[in-house]
């Protein structure tokens, strides 16, 4: 995996305690099942602005010293997945996300977010 990528989420996102979810606009409050842990937290810290190279480099600072000899593996496979599932893009820049892409839909205003994703054709009723 080219490490030098920036990468950065296409779904709006919810989070509660540790946990991260995939949230359906029109539905903000519903309770979906949440992302295993990994994928959490790639989808939390996709936000345009670092490339992968600076997650494991950032990801890897949190094991104090006893980085896990896969994580750099584990991290390419998170994102190969999200890629394929198209909730995470890489790109050869930064990237400036959206609003209603930019936050977990808890500090989002919802209606704003649903006007903004309608002009952006991002969603297409509202």
């Amino acid at each position: 995996m080219d490490t030098t990528k920036y990468f950065f989420r296409t779904a709006v996102y919810g989070t509660e305690s540790d946990k991260v979810y995939l949230i359906d606009i029109h539905n903000p409050d519903a309770k979906m099942e949440s992302l295993e842990a990994w994928l959490g937290v790639v989808v939390s810290l996709a936000d345009g602005q670092h490339t992968i190279a600076e997650l494991i480099e950032y990801l890897a600072a949190q094991y104090q010293g006893n980085v896990p000899d896969n994580l750099k593996d584990t991290l390419s496979s998170v994102i190969e997945r999200l890629e394929g599932e198209g909730v995470v893009k890489l790109s050869e820049t930064s990237v400036t996300l959206p609003y209603y892409l930019a936050e977990p839909v808890q500090k989002l205003d919802i209606e704003r977010a649903k006007r903004l994703m309608l002009d952006d054709g991002y969603i297409q009723k509202l």
